[in-house]
């Protein structure tokens, strides 16, 4: 009687899950891209997708109904995958001038980073633009700015050195080695990169402050209704209690 018994659990169990995968599938399946961005979005040393950011619009895609494919692109191939359509969504930073003919975005404000521009110690607080002039400036690999900044970065009549590095350790290194005078970065990055270093705190001016929403694609199916699902999937929880912030 017991191993009838256990048989009995065991294919009710089974029949759950089974029930529970079909109802999985059934949902349709959003293909977020992402770039390296940690803390808010990174891939792991097992190549999984990770970041708090990734984690909120998974929930929000779940609470709408939809399953979250998540996959990390190189920007300038995010950007064209957004254009196309082969990327539905990508939680970021609206206003892109490339991507706003071919975009909708939530108008729910997931958060905000901020841009930076550090310097050491030993250096004067720079007059911006003009103390560039001629002066070296790091920055990140496959990071992209604003038009104000570009345009700042690109003056001719600036000449300004940029030197490009994988990562944000790497760029704190090369600012204290003086490799360069000024480094151009986002906040959180930059702090969680210097405590791991163990280095004091560095003087900064900041540049801009920059929300974050859910970008999707127009060519996404049925953009504007799950633009729409995801406003209010982010209303529901938020009114249930759930804590949505991102640190």
């Amino acid at each position: 009687m017991p191993r009838l018994l256990y048989l009995a659990l065991a294919a009710v169990l089974y029949c759950s899950n089974s029930l529970a995968a079909s109802a999985d599938d059934l949902r349709p399946s959003v293909h977020v891209g992402y770039y390296e961005f940690p803390p808010y979005s990174y891939t792991d040393s097992r190549g999984q997708p990770q970041g708090a950011i990734l984690q909120l619009s998974k929930r929000l895609l779940e609470h709408a109904g939809y399953r979250a494919e998540l996959r990390s692109y190189p920007s300038a191939r995010l950007y064209n995958a957004l254009q196309d359509g082969s990327v539905q969504i990508w939680p970021g930073a609206p206003g892109k001038t490339e991507l706003r003919e071919h975009t909708l975005e939530t108008r729910t404000q997931l958060g905000e980073i901020v841009l930076n521009l550090y310097f050491r110690r030993d250096t004067l607080m720079p007059r911006l633009p003009e103390d560039l002039k001629g002066r070296g400036v790091i920055m990140i690999n496959g990071y992209t700015y604003w038009h104000s900044i570009n345009q700042m970065l690109d003056d001719p009549l600036l000449a300004v050195q940029q030197h490009r590095t994988g990562t944000h350790t790497a760029a704190l290194e090369m600012l204290q080695r003086h490799r360069a005078d000024f480094l151009l970065d986002y906040q959180t990055p930059v702090e969680l990169a210097r405590k791991r270093l163990g280095m004091p705190e560095l003087p900064f001016i900041q540049l801009q402050r920059i929300p974050l929403k859910l970008i999707v694609s127009s060519k996404a199916p049925g953009a504007e209704a799950l633009r729409d699902a995801l406003d209010r999937a982010y209303a529901e929880l938020q009114a249930a209690g759930e804590d949505l912030r991102l640190p």
